[in-house]
């Protein structure tokens, strides 16, 4: 038996077959709440790549004021993607590789497509609290990033993210 990691959490098993999660004195850390994390970070990075391409949108239409407001919201995901790569890091884990590429961006309808966008984050965050598996740390940076999304769901503007 091995163990490998840093700050605290270790994966534990053979070479060839690491399978268990610990943070020292909290007990195994489930395989799940690993994915979930990354499944969160593919998310964010998605949510800011599509709020990027909607400020540029705005930029080239002379929208000063909507260019500002997406690129607020932009930098709270953005922001999001670096803490969650972070707790990822700081967990031993080593993150993958995100895909930097978006869609055209449309202003057409963009408000009833980012409170979607915004729910549907509220639902999955509230959803990985739900289940108890998060360590201390990472149930508060779970929740902070909640909080965060729900503002953005109730006003589709940014500068929510606590640094």
């Amino acid at each position: 038996m091995h163990e490998r990691g840093g700050g605290g959490i270790f994966m534990r098993g053979t070479e060839a077959n690491w399978t268990e999660w610990t943070d020292f004195g909290k007990g195994p850390m489930q395989p799940d709440l690993i994915h979930a994390l990354e499944e969160a970070r593919a998310a964010e990075k998605a949510q800011a790549l599509f709020y990027r391409g909607l400020a540029a949108a705005a930029e080239d239409r002379g929208d000063d004021a909507l260019s500002e407001r997406l690129n607020e919201l932009h930098a709270d995901e953005q922001h999001h993607v670096s803490r969650l790569t972070v707790r990822l890091m700081e967990m031993g884990v080593a993150p993958a590789e995100l895909e930097a590429r978006s869609g055209p961006a449309s202003l057409e309808g963009w408000e009833g497509a980012a409170r979607l966008r915004e729910e549907a984050e509220v639902t999955f965050y509230h959803a990985l609290l739900a289940r108890g598996q998060a360590d201390d740390r990472t149930a508060a940076l779970l929740g902070e990033i909640l909080e965060t999304e729900r503002h953005h769901a109730e006003e589709l503007g940014g500068k929510w993210t606590p640094a």
